[in-house]
């Protein structure tokens, strides 16, 4: 079994010395703390935090329209109600990922649990023939996944002193 090397913990500031700077200077997050290294830098971060709901909100626009096409021509109509539809869709994950951040771990899953059951069950009612029922309860079951699956990951990864548990 791999054992991690000792760090010094020198007062010098050069390599070795155990002076550190970065985001491994944050407490946790040194060399057998357990906390995952954060390989990108924020700029990949930033593109990341809006390449997601995008290119998320582009195939969801698809979807939708191809759904509401359902093997037909395609028309200008069809193309403007998968831009709108993508272009809501990227509000929404915006808006939900930004209230979410500020929300204890149960609620934080909820809404991510709500947000994933609407759009599930949107993209589902927009196929012709579909009932109300045949749209609910997929909608539904995704959303209960969705909130199982977040829910335990919120609430035993949340740091006690960030999230306070209700």
């Amino acid at each position: 079994m791999a054992h991690a090397a000792p760090v010094s913990s020198g007062s010098g500031s050069g390599p070795g010395t155990g002076s550190r700077s970065g985001p491994e200077s944050r407490p946790g997050a040194g060399p057998g703390s357990g906390a995952t290294p954060d390989v990108f830098g924020p700029r990949a971060h930033l593109v990341a935090k809006w390449a997601l709901p995008v290119v998320l909100g582009l195939i969801f626009g698809f979807w939708a329209a191809a759904n509401r096409r359902y093997g037909g021509p395609i028309t200008g109509w069809n193309l403007l109600f998968g831009w709108l539809c993508a272009l809501v869709f990227v509000v929404a994950y915006a808006v939900v990922r930004e209230v979410a951040r500020r929300l204890p771990c149960e609620r934080h899953a909820m809404l991510w649990a709500a947000f994933t059951g609407v759009a599930t069950g949107f993209l589902i009612s927009q196929s012709p023939y579909v009932s109300l029922l045949r749209s609910v309860i997929p909608a539904l079951a995704a959303a209960l996944g969705v909130f199982v699956m977040l829910f335990y990951r919120y609430y035993t990864r949340a740091d006690v002193a960030d999230r306070h548990v209700t």
